[in-house]
């Protein structure tokens, strides 16, 4: 989708880095319960059928439930503790992929999120996962 439209349309664009810059930029709607992220498809996203590769669409989940998750926490560190995706239609190229993440529970330790990856109206994929927040100390972070 061109970038000149996603801007008229509210959304809003954010590098990565490391390994999450591999399907950046991200485009970004919206807040709390009304958030969207969103990415387009490119040539190198996908497999040798020409439809988006499941590691890309993997690395989407994470990236968008992990999203709410640290907005949930305050933009607190945390760190995926276990996703689960259902892959049950193709992505292509040129197609913009949209999620609008969940909160479903929060603890003192833990984010649990969940959402709909879609193209257009039609879900290409649901996940689920689990976020683990981070206390600062290092052994947290192994």
């Amino acid at each position: 989708m061109d970038p000149e439209f996603l801007r008229s349309s509210g959304w809003t664009p954010r590098e990565a880095d490391g390994f999450s810059a591999t399907i950046a930029p991200y485009w970004y709607r919206g807040r709390g319960e009304n958030l969207e992220i969103g990415f387009n498809v490119k040539e190198e996203h996908c497999n040798g059928r020409a439809t988006l590769h499941g590691g890309a669409l993997m690395t989407f989940a994470d990236i968008g439930l992990g999203s709410a998750a640290s907005a949930a926490l305050g933009h607190a560190r945390c760190v995926t503790a276990q996703l689960q995706a259902y892959f049950v239609s193709a992505a292509r190229v040129g197609d913009f992929i949209t999620c609008r993440p969940e909160v479903v529970r929060r603890t003192s330790h833990m984010v649990f999120v969940r959402g709909l990856i879609k193209v257009g109206e039609k879900t290409i994929a649901s996940g689920d996962g689990i976020w683990k927040v981070l206390g600062g100390e290092p052994e947290d972070e192994r």
